[in-house]
């Protein structure tokens, strides 16, 4: 059986909590609103660019959203990879998997157009069959949809063994929603408490596992 391995970006194959909270913080300040350190960006992100403007925002001006998202997604355009870095270990992981045959695929709730032009300039020698975000096409995350679509471009004729891997509950709850296997990654935005809760609550025990470092990606998919 052929191996299907769909990855999340944010949190799980780069870091890139400063420029997201860069460019909030650009047009919180434009604003004149309270701006965040990058640890509170950790607890906003995972939803999408709009959630994230909106829990950005103080309570009394919640109804500056589109405005602050709009403004967000002109600064981050020209700066999504002033500081965002892959995790160390994850362009060997991406190696190891691809030259084992993995078929890989990116699924996030990050606007499409910049997670296509990170994973480009990140992993220029990575050939996935898809790289997926955020877009008026289809639904966010945990919303299933985005993991048929990653389907859809299979053979119909072949079975394969599905991973969705990611750092958030909404993770893990898109991997409960499409009925497919899951790895968490510790190391991500959320940390392994809220991974395990989210995973008991789904009751996704006996298809879930633990990743601790990008490394043990190969390792639980080769077994």
């Amino acid at each position: 059986m052929k191996k299907l391995a769909i990855f999340d970006l944010d949190g799980t194959i780069a870091d890139t909590i400063c420029d997201l909270g860069d460019a909030v913080n650009y047009g919180l300040e434009k604003l004149e609103c309270p701006t965040h350190d990058y640890e509170a960006y950790k607890q906003m992100v995972g939803n999408g660019a709009k959630k994230l403007c909106f829990r950005a925002l103080p309570e009394d001006k919640k109804d500056k959203a589109e405005e602050l998202y709009l403004m967000f997604k002109e600064y981050y355009s020209h700066h999504y990879l002033d500081k965002t870095k892959l995790y160390d270990g994850m362009k060997e992981t991406m190696e190891k998997l691809q030259n084992n045959g993995v078929i890989l695929a990116v699924a996030t709730n990050k606007p499409e157009d910049a997670a296509r032009e990170i994973i480009a300039k990140l992993l220029p020698d990575i050939d996935f069959l898809c790289v997926l975000g955020g877009s008026d096409k289809r639904p966010l995350k945990p919303d299933p949809a985005v993991i048929s679509e990653v389907f859809s471009l299979l053979p119909n004729d072949e079975e394969f063994c599905v991973e969705m891997i990611g750092d958030s509950n909404v993770d893990v709850m898109t991997a409960c929603n499409a009925d497919i296997g899951f790895i968490g990654c510790t190391w991500g935005f959320r940390g392994r408490e809220e991974l395990e809760a989210c995973i008991r609550e789904c009751k996704r025990g006996d298809s879930s596992f633990i990743a601790e470092k990008p490394s043990d990606i190969a390792d639980i998919i080769s077994e």
